[in-house]
């Protein structure tokens, strides 16, 4: 059969509630259905306002599903069963109610595009994963509800809805958004200007970093090198050494100037010269983090070629570099990394910058086969002859000797091996030919020459083989170097922050300047991507990591040195991905053997907790309908009181187990405001039996808090409750005020906790023995409900014995 199309998602996305997302989804429905589109409104929350109300009227509208606050969920059986070929879904974040097929409406959205059905849905910026933090420290307003910022991304549009706080602040106050009695306390308190600025500047920093993702993609999709002046971006080269520090400090008044993100960059070597200290990179990575700036390291023999290309290949506009450290006269033989730079820059704007360190030498180890050791293998052996010849009738023939060793082992130095053969064999015919009697002549008179020439000869060989060799070692022990340095460079990428797997082949990627990194594994259809970009590369290129598992690279060709590093990447990046699903099987055994034990608590506790209330409630009632029985009036009294206690009994575990599954799925949303203490421990103790010994010592006059006053009321029931059960003897409830948080203790003189107990009583289904009644869910409850309040919840010994329970909420401020 046709797999079928995979449906696209459009959301619409706001800083705050009211901009007009849902309007504009709708707007955007209503011109889809004049088109001649089955257009279905899935779910849209009008939340009274008219305008909203009049663009769904003109539209088809699926029944709700009943359950959950409000009017109802989606009912996405029906939805997948009437297959329209787009549907509006409102508020992508909601949490759905207990009992429905997924958790989150999120998720439901993903089924239908699984079916071939565009969706259009919305979405503030407070709910995206990565962002709720944020918002709460701005706001606030803990946010309960989040959506992964991948489902947002995923999108094929995200259209930013924007308006300016003073416009949705005027919307608001002429009643467009919430009801009369609600716009005070908005204006008040979360729809401040400073806050709907700051979200409003949330929203459009995410949106852009998207537009460049997608613009990153279009590049290197198509080829593109050149760069694009869309985004300021500022590069600046770091080398580690003692100014790098200055560098980046510099480059980032130049970013702040521009308004542009910064990115450090260091070259390590592809030979493994001129590298840097770890210890200085590390001090270098610590500035960049600390300066809000990126750190990254890209690997490349040729230093300003692979400045140049990282700077290209994130679309860079402006590269900062430090003066150079050289001497001007080593400059003439070599330009520098600077000038390179420059003249190879192209669109680029390159900034040298200058710092203490400038024109001070720094110490190069010598490279192999350079052009002066080819230039000194004829330049030193004739410079001796000619001093030789000038001064011929003070020196002697030794001196001469020794002079051409000298020579010859200078050039060994500076050439290697071969060029150091090639000056010994020139020395000796020089001096031959010039200093050895008969002289003009290469014929040698005494033996005692002969073996001073082979000497000669023999000299510069072994200097020049044991000079090659230790310059090959030492260029081995710095490669191993620069493949250390990456090495515990992937290893920080696999231990911290998420998703290790796919960042590591994207530093990969960035290091060796790729245009595609993937791992690929073999299956039964064939090589089957399981990490990293979809990417074909060539087989002939391709890093092998088991008989089953390869590394595939597209971009340029590397050195076979680099291999190495490669597989210990891919072997790196494969065993990362093996631990996380690890992981994930781990915590999935471990949810459900969590639901286990759950249940096997529940029907323990519970089936006792119904049990008992039950039967009582039967007993009585079968008492009072047994026509053989004559019950006097008091007799009849208490049956029918035992029958009440019991169904109270019944309706307190109830509701205990409905608000542990509201607590266990999220579905817990207090509506915050200013609640005194003093009514609601008022209200909680009208359902406590008058007969209890219940002392109650609470201020009218202590400062207001913000909480739920259902589930604060709720919470000092329970532990009011808990202490009469447990306690044996009087309950206290006292409030008080300290700094800007209001403290309600629950005090009884019971047996208290045993030792080392801890907060494991706050765990469902936890009681202090068999032989106490309850499900043990009264703590657990009550720790949720509080801390849905951003509040905090401890236990205290009581002096004399017992135990007490502190409940903390923040004052509430003007």
């Amino acid at each position: 059969m046709e797999r079928v199309k995979r449906g696209e998602l459009r959301i619409y996305l706001g800083a705050a509630p009211g901009v007009g997302k849902t309007f504009a989804a709708l707007g955007e429905a209503r011109r889809r259905r004049e088109r001649g589109t089955d257009v279905v409104v899935g779910l849209v929350e009008a939340h009274g306002r008219e305008k909203t109300a009049e663009l769904v009227a003109g539209l088809e509208v699926l029944p709700r599903r009943p359950g959950g606050p409000g009017a109802g969920e989606l009912d996405l059986d029906a939805l997948l069963a009437r297959a329209p070929e787009v549907a509006v879904v409102d508020e992508l974040a909601h949490t759905n109610a207990p009992g429905s097929r997924n958790a989150k409406r999120w998720q439901d959205v993903e089924e239908l595009l699984d079916a071939g059905i565009d969706v259009l849905s919305a979405v503030n910026v407070q709910h995206l994963e990565s962002l709720n933090d944020v918002v709460t420290r701005i706001t606030g307003v803990p946010q309960r509800e989040t959506v992964p910022d991948e489902v947002v991304r995923r999108a094929e549009q995200i259209e930013l809805v924007d308006l300016t706080p003073q416009a949705l602040r005027r919307r608001l106050a002429h009643g467009n958004v919430y009801a009369a009695d609600r716009v005070d306390a908005a204006l008040g308190n979360y729809f401040r200007v400073g806050n709907l600025t700051a979200l409003r500047e949330l929203a459009l920093l995410w949106v852009a970093d998207q537009v460049d993702v997608a613009l990153q993609r279009y590049r290197a999709e198509q080829d593109i090198t050149d760069t694009w002046e869309a985004r300021e971006r500022v590069v600046v080269a770091v080398t580690g050494g003692p100014e790098s520090e200055t560098l980046i400090r510099r480059a980032r008044r130049i970013a702040l100037r521009a308004g542009a993100d910064l990115l450090v960059v260091h070259v390590l070597r592809g030979d493994g010269l001129a590298g840097a200290a770890p210890d200085a990179l590390a001090g270098c990575r610590r500035t960049a983090l600390d300066l809000s700036a990126t750190f990254h390291s890209v690997v490349g023999d040729d230093v300003p070629t692979a400045l140049l290309d990282f700077a290209r290949g994130v679309n860079a506009t402006q590269l900062v570099l430090g003066t150079s450290r050289r001497p001007r006269l080593a400059r003439v033989f070599d330009e520098g990394i600077g000038a390179a730079v420059i003249a190879a820059s192209g669109s680029i704007d390159v900034h040298m910058v200058t710092h203490p360190r400038a024109r001070r030498t720094r110490a190069r180890p010598a490279r192999r086969g350079r052009p002066l050791g080819w230039v000194a293998t004829i330049a030193l052996p004739g410079l001796v002859t000619l001093l030789g010849l000038l001064w011929q009738e003070s020196v002697g023939y030794s001196t001469d000797l020794a002079a051409f060793i000298l020579a010859t082992c200078a050039v060994a130095v500076l050439g290697g091996v071969w060029p150091a053969l090639l000056s010994a064999f020139l020395a000796a015919g020089l001096l031959n030919y010039f200093f050895t009697p008969p002289y003009r002549s290469l014929l040698v008179a005494s033996p005692e020459n002969v073996v001073a020439l082979v000497a000669l000869v023999v000299v510069a060989g072994l200097v020049a083989v044991v000079v090659d060799r230790a310059s090959r070692l030492a260029t081995q022990a710095a490669r191993a170097r620069t493949e250390a340095a990456l090495l515990a460079s992937y290893a920080r990428t696999v231990l911290a922050g998420p998703d290790p797997v796919n960042r590591l082949l994207e530093k990969v990627r960035e290091n060796f300047a790729l245009e595609a990194v993937a791992l690929q594994e073999w299956r039964e259809t064939g090589w089957v991507r399981i990490a990293g970009d979809a990417c074909e590369g060539d087989p002939d290129a391709d890093v092998p990591v088991r008989e089953d598992v390869r590394l595939v690279l597209r971009g340029r060709a590397l050195p076979a040195h680099d291999q190495r590093v490669l597989a210990a990447a891919a072997g790196q990046a494969f065993l990362a991905l093996r631990q996380q699903q690890l992981t994930e099987e781990k915590s999935q055994a471990q949810r459900k053997a969590a639901d286990t034990e759950l249940r096997t608590a529940l029907l323990s506790a519970v089936g006792h907790d119904l049990r008992t209330p039950l039967t009582s409630i039967k007993a009585a009632i079968g008492s009072l309908r047994d026509r053989s029985l004559t019950l006097s009036e008091e007799d009849t009294g208490e049956l029918m009181a035992t029958v009440e206690e019991s169904a109270d009994r019944l309706t307190g575990l109830v509701d205990n187990l409905l608000d542990s599954t509201r607590l266990a799925t999220g579905t817990v949303r207090p509506t915050l405001r200013p609640v005194g203490y003093y009514e609601v421990v008022a209200r909680a103790l009208a359902g406590i039996d008058e007969r209890a010994a219940v002392t109650v010592d609470v201020d009218e006059g202590l400062p207001l808090v913000l909480a739920d006053l259902g589930l604060l009321e709720r919470v000092v029931a329970n532990l009011v409750d808990n202490a009469l059960r447990h306690g044996r003897t009087g309950v206290a409830v006292r409030a008080s005020a300290h700094g800007s948080r209001v403290e309600l203790r629950v005090t009884d003189s019971g047996p208290g906790l045993p030792k080392k107990t801890g907060d494991v009583v706050f765990a469902p289904f936890r009681r202090l023995g068999d032989r106490v009644s309850g499900t043990g869910l009264g703590l657990s409850v009550a720790k949720g409900f509080v801390e849905a309040m951003a509040g905090d919840i401890a236990l205290e010994d009581t002096p004399g014995g017992g135990l007490t329970v502190v409940v903390s909420l923040p004052v509430v401020t003007s």
